[in-house]
């Protein structure tokens, strides 16, 4: 069993989430602007939901990307390194983002969510209560939280096989295109030896 095994059922769940979202904000964009300027009378409730939904997108999409570690990265440094420096290195930047998803954005979404309650802030249009729009917050970290503990333990891995180098222990984001780049190389190569021969 490997770490893909554990990582593609929260991929899916996140990416369908962010995706239904999504659509959701569409929606209520679209209808906030036909009701403006069509029926003559704007909705506030859309208007406010496209914005809450918009905070879900953003906090729901981090955490996916930190799945895919497709986050901005200078990686001059790492690529110059070996198996083992880029393992380790991979290794302390996911206990970094681990520990910042778990005290900032879990801990103090939850604490977010928890002065809200308490204090009973509303939205203004909807009236629903402003914690339920932080809960995004705790299930980002959590999520961020467990993709960076699965990608500490590839990179332990790593550092004890580094010949078998692959990020967090699953396959390389680099990987794929890097395998379609020697394939067409290699094609290239062929067709050109093939046109040479005649001659």
């Amino acid at each position: 069993m490997t770490l893909e095994t554990f990582k593609k059922p929260v991929d899916a769940v996140i990416a369908t989430l962010t995706v239904i979202v999504m659509v959701a904000l569409v929606c209520c964009v679209v209808w906030q602007v036909f009701s403006r300027y069509v029926l003559a009378e704007p909705s506030t409730i859309t208007g406010e939901l496209a914005r809450y939904s918009m905070i879900w997108v953003g906090l729901l999409g981090a955490a996916y990307t930190v799945g895919l570690q497709r986050h901005l990265a200078i990686d001059l440094v790492t690529d110059a390194m070996g198996a083992r420096g880029r393992a380790a290195m991979g290794l302390l930047i996911n206990a970094m983002m681990m520990a910042f998803a778990l005290l900032v954005i879990t801990y103090g979404g939850l604490g977010l969510i928890d002065k809200s309650f308490s204090s009973g802030q509303l939205s203004p249009a909807m009236r629903i209560p402003m914690g339920y729009i932080y809960f995004v917050l705790p299930i980002s970290g959590v999520v961020m939280s467990y993709y960076c503990v699965l990608f500490c333990i590839g990179h332990l891995m790593d550092l004890i096989r580094p010949e078998q180098h692959r990020v967090g222990g699953l396959a390389a984001p680099g990987d794929h295109y890097e395998a379609v780049a020697a394939e067409t190389a290699a094609s290239r190569s062929a067709s050109l030896n093939e046109r040479e021969e005649p001659r």
